[in-house]
């Protein structure tokens, strides 16, 4: 049976009291004296947290390079302030570890099969370890806490911040617990935990500290890419998983949709692709986001859009197939098929009455919908019944196949022990997802690419530091194929490489010339969306002046290195004079 993620109950949380041994066992409530007795006691325990893990979101990637609001992001342009209070570090913002240290001073009353009680512990130990790494993210060092706290324990209430590095190795003993105790997917409920979203988690976490740690000249770094290779490894291992390409019926005017076809699929449980889906169902439960992915007032950025590489595996910059973006379908001509696939274009359908598929052709500019004029399309179902408000009922991927590849590609390169053959079976299985037979073939990932011009603006690197060409390349494929996934933002703090967001480019939309302005007014009534529009003057890496929209009057953008973490909230500080400001937010 299928459990349906967002819908478990919430009520144990203010029932669950203590008692006095010598009270009576209530017959009508729920209490520590009648709760913890048997296994489904835990399992319904464990049900809240699946609330924690991530669901459908239209702005996953807003904040980073890839899009471009149609306000200006606080953080990137360096107006964030220190909270009085709140901030994420406020009482409720620890409700979740509270929980589950709370279940771990108590399950132990529970008697049944060791197997099936070490499933729901390995599962509370997967939350709780998600907590913390989400926190570890945005704060760098804060307290560990592993006890079920009362108000007498002062010494945990006033508790200094432990560093990131220890708080991550306990987080990695949580999911190596999980990993060991979690069951196969094959004997828990579609949708529930189990040993290989565990496995990613745990890659996915070792991944993070040991990017996090060697671009910042931190010692002990190379442990952490040791264990996300082996725990990528196992997952590809395991032969459960696969990259789906799809068959003929996704297609549209003879372009292949393969790659958009996987995040608008109404049940993810049978797809090799996914690790672990969060499920819905019509009229039962249901979410948003075809619709308000359209709707979210921010479009794709220039910087994003110039990444995709041409059809014969060079970027824009090389290839003597790019015809250049002097309009958007010259711009996609010959490109990375995922270009179609999530970016809003002439080839991509729409159901105007649920049988006969049209397409528009241009895309709308406005400032509550697309700002860019690059519309993000990559969730975009074209059933309309799927974008009344609230009404889609596709499932999310939580752990998706395509980041355990990415992974074990990356890991390998930072170690320098990356191999073709490692190559291979990790991204180029996902180029070979791309292929379209007697058009392109798209080019292989090589161990030794080409130097390529946009690495750089204006001569300096734009991480602020050179990598080799393997990381670059590997870097560029993790971005194309997870964008808007929610990946990007924690990309650019584990690689130090906050100057990204300084290239104007991530701050502009398409071309605007002569042709496409008479393009739109043909398509639009004769209006002109660009009228009072701003453009902006760019030389681009080939010497070519030309005019971008722009969405900003201020295009400076400066990195500050504070902006890597949040700050601490005053009233906490005063609270706790044990806790220490974050770097740069004194």
């Amino acid at each position: 049976m299928k459990i349906i993620l967002y819908t478990f109950a919430m009520l144990l949380l203010v029932t669950l009291v203590s008692c006095e041994v010598t009270d009576t066992v209530p017959e009508d409530a729920i209490t520590d004296l009648n709760y913890w007795r048997k296994t489904d006691d835990l399992k319904l325990f464990a049900n809240r947290f699946y609330t924690t893990l991530s669901g459908p979101s239209a702005t996953y990637d807003v904040g980073t390079d890839n899009a471009v609001p149609n306000s200006p992001d606080d953080r990137l342009f360096n107006n964030m302030t220190v909270p009085g209070s709140g901030g994420g570090w406020s009482s409720g913002d620890w409700t979740n570890i509270r929980n589950a240290n709370y279940f771990m001073t108590h399950y132990k009353t529970v008697e049944g099969s060791s197997e099936d009680i070490n499933h729901y512990v390995g599962e509370i130990r997967f939350f709780r370890a998600n907590e913390y790494f989400s926190k570890v993210k945005r704060f760098g060092d804060v307290p560990w806490i592993d006890k079920d706290l009362t108000t007498t324990d002062a010494d945990f209430l006033q508790k200094a911040r432990d560093p990131q590095k220890s708080v991550i190795d306990k987080v990695i003993e949580d999911l190596e617990f999980a990993v060991a105790n979690l069951k196969d997917p094959a004997n828990v409920e579609s949708g529930r935990l189990h040993k290989y979203a565990a496995l990613q988690m745990l890659a996915r976490v070792c991944l993070y500290e040991g990017t996090w740690l060697k671009y910042r000249n931190l010692a002990g770094w190379e442990p952490y890419l040791q264990k996300a290779v082996l725990a990528s490894e196992t997952i590809i291992n395991s032969g459960k998983y696969d990259i789906i390409k799809g068959s003929a019926a996704y297609m549209f005017d003879g372009y292949p949709l393969y790659y958009r076809q996987q995040f608008i699929q109404e049940d993810l449980t049978s797809n090799k692709e996914c690790v672990l889906a969060r499920i819905y169902k019509k009229d039962l439960l249901m979410h948003g986001l075809s619709r308000s992915v359209n709707e979210s007032g921010w479009g794709i950025s220039k910087d994003f859009i110039d990444d995709f590489l041409c059809v014969d595996g060079k970027s824009i910059a090389l290839s003597s197939l790019y015809l250049g973006d002097d309009s958007l379908q010259m711009e996609m001509a010959n490109r990375d098929p995922r270009m179609r696939n999530f970016v809003d274009n002439k080839y991509l359908p729409y159901y105007l009455d649920g049988s006969r598929p049209i397409s528009y052709p241009v895309t709308t500019i406005a400032v509550n919908s697309c700002p860019t004029g690059y519309m993000a399309m990559k969730f975009r179902d074209p059933v309309p019944a799927q974008n009344e408000a609230n009404q889609t009922t596709y499932d999310w991927y939580v752990f998706r196949y395509a980041e355990v590849l990415l992974t074990y590609a990356e890991a390998k390169a930072e170690l320098g022990s990356l191999t073709q053959a490692d190559l291979d079976k990790s991204v180029n299985k996902l180029r070979s997802r791309l292929d379209e037979p007697g058009k392109f073939t798209m080019g292989k990932l090589n161990v030794n690419p080409e130097a390529d011009p946009l690495s750089a603006i204006n001569g300096v690197s734009r991480y602020g530091y050179t990598v080799s060409p393997i990381i670059y390349e590997i870097r560029r494929e993790r971005r194309i194929e997870l964008a808007f996934e929610g990946f990007r933002w924690d990309d650019i703090c584990r690689w130090n490489a906050g100057k990204l967001i300084e290239n104007p480019k991530t701050m502009l939309g398409l071309t605007v010339n002569d042709d496409v302005i008479n393009r739109y007014k043909k398509f639009n009534g004769g209006s002109n969306p660009f009228n009072g529009r701003a453009l902006y003057d760019l030389t681009d890496w080939n010497g070519k002046t030309k005019k971008l929209l722009k969405i900003y009057s201020n295009m400076t953008r400066k990195w500050n290195d504070k902006l890597y973490l949040d700050p601490l909230p005053t009233d906490q500080l005063t609270l706790n004079p044990n806790l220490k400001q974050n770097p740069g937010w004194q």
